[in-house]
């Protein structure tokens, strides 16, 4: 087997650390468990960062062997699995089957888009659009791929102007990356981040919290990224013709109506949606689990009578790669954690870091990871849990390291294999013209310390007014 000069070095990193891991005078405090937890972990990240791995089977693998090793029990890799938040995603698929199938996403996208009169205002309703779908759309590439046909209709609407419809090309995959904070479910590394705060620290993050916490960052980082990508794109002769797009132009793209009445099927699914984004808010009044919610609203979204998607058409949404993902990196995090390996690398951490200096390296660290890590769940499961030890060493609450960490590391736009809705629209069908690396490029190195810089702002001073305090002494 010949392998190439990138992957041939982080297999060369790897087994050199599992090799200096294997001499007893090395790493003085760290036991066995803890030596074969780092060794697993070394080869399971540069894996993911350079071998030609599913990056699901290098996480099966790992928690394999430490399963295998005794470092975790068997019971402890199964349960991740049966988690609640892996329930709350099932169904929230099966929701977003549902919704899909009715058609109501294009109706939404026909009564913002055709209400702009100018490029501006046609950018920032697009933006408003696109935060509202993470709430019924779980996972950034299932929204990416809802708003594909939208982006194909404005494009064709706009077929004239060329600078505009790659500035929507990038729009589309910029705001959808970062407005997925906006929810729990916007991505699997969110539910990853949860599971790593409730087995490090007991801290629960329900629905409810992460939506007061995470949707004022989607809004302003969403609606500031789409100012970058419209300055960066597009000349000001561009920006100041109108722009006239109508129902017709969208309707010629979608196979559901997207005027008139509401169907029967679509007023049950909009009533469903409704209802089950109202529960999973008032949480703290009803006391039910947003699990348990998703599960109900996903048995009626497939029942005979009042549903609009079958069962198993909606179990064929699931993307149960990721799910079992997510389950093994979680397990992973727990067996970094229960080992003391988590707690020696950030054992040599400098004492006296002040909390900005620290959150800073967090959310910069973070930010750049992409670049290494271009799965998102990858990124949260090898950071959070290394996060959320040094922020208790620290004296920082291990929730708002986490959560500014999992937030940044949403920024993932340099290159188009970065992010799955980046290469989705890189490569649109029907001829659209599109963006070339050279604008994703410049687009970042705007974004990149904007997106920190904002993430850093709210860490520090927003979400300590909504509970989130900065220091671990001054929670309540």
């Amino acid at each position: 087997m010949n392998l190439s000069l990138r992957p041939a070095v982080w297999l060369c990193l790897a087994l050199g650390a599992c090799a200096a891991l294997a001499v007893p005078g090395t790493a003085p405090g760290l036991d066995g468990g803890a030596r074969l937890t780092l060794a697993v972990f070394a080869l399971a990240t540069c894996a993911w960062i350079a071998a030609p791995v599913d990056d699901t089977v290098v996480a099966l693998g790992a928690g394999l062997a430490l399963t295998v090793t005794g470092v975790i029990s068997a019971d402890t890799l199964f349960a991740t699995l049966g988690d609640a938040t892996v329930w709350l995603l099932i169904c929230a698929f099966v929701l977003a089957a549902a919704v899909t199938r009715t058609g109501l996403a294009g109706r939404a996208a026909a009564f913002l888009v055709t209400g702009a009169r100018s490029v501006r205002r046609l950018v920032h309703l697009t933006t408003a659009a696109l935060v509202v779908t993470a709430f019924a759309v779980p996972a950034t590439s299932g929204r990416a791929a809802l708003a594909l046909p939208v982006f194909l209709t404005l494009a064709h609407a706009l077929a004239g102007r060329r600078r505009l419809v790659v500035m929507l090309a990038l729009l589309f995959p910029t705001v959808i990356l970062l407005s997925a904070v906006a929810t729990l479910i916007g991505a699997g590394a969110h539910l990853i981040t949860v599971g790593v705060l409730l087995e490090q620290t007991g801290e629960s993050i329900g629905f409810t919290r992460w939506l007061l916490l995470g949707l004022p960052l989607a809004v302003v980082s969403s609606h500031l990224a789409a100012e970058a990508v419209l300055l960066t794109t597009t000349r000001r002769e561009d920006r100041r013709g109108p722009v006239r797009i109508t129902v017709g132009a969208v309707q010629e793209h979608s196979a559901t109506p997207v005027s008139g009445p509401l169907s029967p099927p679509e007023q049950r699914c909009l009533l469903l949606l409704g209802t089950v984004v109202a529960l999973w808010c008032a949480e703290p009044l009803h006391g039910v689990s947003p699990a348990v919610v998703a599960l109900i609203g996903a048995v009626v979204a497939s029942s005979p009578a009042l549903g609009t998607v079958r069962m198993k058409d909606g179990l064929r949404s699931v993307p149960w790669p990721m799910l079992v993902f997510m389950a093994a990196t979680t397990a992973m995090g727990v067996a970094l954690v229960d080992s003391g390996a988590a707690g020696w690398l950030v054992g040599g951490l400098p004492d006296g870091l002040p909390p900005w200096a620290f959150l800073g390296v967090v959310v910069a660290v973070s930010t750049a990871a992409h670049l290494v890590l271009q799965s998102r769940s990858a990124r949260s499961s090898v950071l959070v849990p290394l996060v959320v030890a040094a922020a208790v060493g620290a004296g920082i609450n291990p929730v708002a390291a986490a959560l500014a960490s999992t937030a940044a590391a949403g920024f993932c736009h340099t290159l188009p294999a970065s992010a799955k809705p980046v290469a989705l629209f890189a490569e649109p069908p029907d001829g659209v013209p599109t963006f070339v690396p050279g604008d994703l490029l410049r687009l970042s190195a705007v974004l990149a310390p904007l997106s920190a810089a904002l993430v850093l702002l709210f860490a520090l001073a927003v979400w300590p007014l909504l509970g989130v305090p900065v220091l671990l002494e001054s929670q309540p």
